[in-house]
């Protein structure tokens, strides 16, 4: 059975997507972000040994609720932290700092990690949630600052690396993209009615170096940016993935599409 890879921007349906995979093939693995990943490290962290037992020290009274969310990859461990519940104060902020993403890695350690989980991963039958372009994506517009030209040429480099015989991406894909981002802020707000996303993802693009050279301020610069990264995942569909890619219409896809040809 394939790995099945779900991507598209913030809005389109991809939580949706892949529940409806998983309920007709529940025998798929399936890696949400924040679950432990053979591939993507959304929300784990990248830590050596040496950081990982000072972590356990530091946090001796949830010790055992670390260790049954680790994994030791080769000598660094990966810590699915935010499947921890606890009311430590700090605790999930403290970890955040051992991820890959958000510029915490120049880029050539960054690339290493990103192209080795991928090389090293020749698993079947996994359902993957933004585990190939979302993140990844981001970490080379918003931090590393690559042109369009450089990040084609890097989703070149790591898809010579992936099994392709066992790869299918469904991209969600949708003109509509001020109006999906509209319904998305006012679906993530808290009970009361006030939004929760919005302000976060607008304050990440804001701090994000390509987003402070580039003057991001409000609701027009969201979409811009999200029109820029859909138009670049499409060209990497194009030039680099080929027939391993679908393109889906948001919302609008038949069940029927996506379970086709994946045993």
């Amino acid at each position: 059975m394939k790995n099945i890879f779900v991507e598209g921007i913030q809005g389109m349906g991809k939580s949706t997507l892949v529940n409806r995979i998983y309920r007709e093939k529940p025998e798929l693995r399936v890696c949400r972000e924040g679950d432990y990943s053979p591939v993507d490290l959304a929300w784990c962290t990248w830590m050596t040994k040496d950081e990982y037992e000072a972590v356990l020290e530091k946090y001796a009274d949830i010790k055992d609720e670390i260790e049954k969310n680790t994994i030791e990859e080769n000598g660094h461990f990966v810590i699915a932290y935010t499947k921890i519940i606890t009311d430590i104060s700090n605790f999930h902020k403290d970890l955040e700092q051992y991820e890959i993403y958000n510029g915490r890695k120049d880029f050539a350690e960054w690339k290493k990690i990103v192209f080795s989980r991928f090389e090293k991963f020749r698993g079947t039958g996994y359902l993957f949630e933004c585990a190939f372009f979302q993140n990844i994506m981001e970490d080379l517009i918003l931090f590393h600052e690559r042109s369009e030209v450089e990040i084609v040429e890097f989703y070149r480099e790591l898809f010579a690396r992936v099994d392709k015989e066992n790869f299918r991406l469904f991209y969600l894909y949708s003109e509509h993209i001020e109006e999906i981002l509209q319904v998305v802020k006012k679906e993530r707000s808290d009970n009361v009615g006030n939004e929760m996303w919005y302000p976060l993802m607008m304050n990440y693009l804001k701090e994000s170096p390509f987003g402070r050279k580039h003057g991001y301020q409000d609701f027009d610069d969201m979409v811009a940016h999200f029109r820029y990264r859909q138009m670049l995942e499409m060209r990497v569909i194009k030039e680099v993935l080929g027939e391993c890619a679908v393109v889906l219409p948001a919302k609008e896809w038949e069940l029927e599409e996506v379970l086709i040809d994946n045993n």
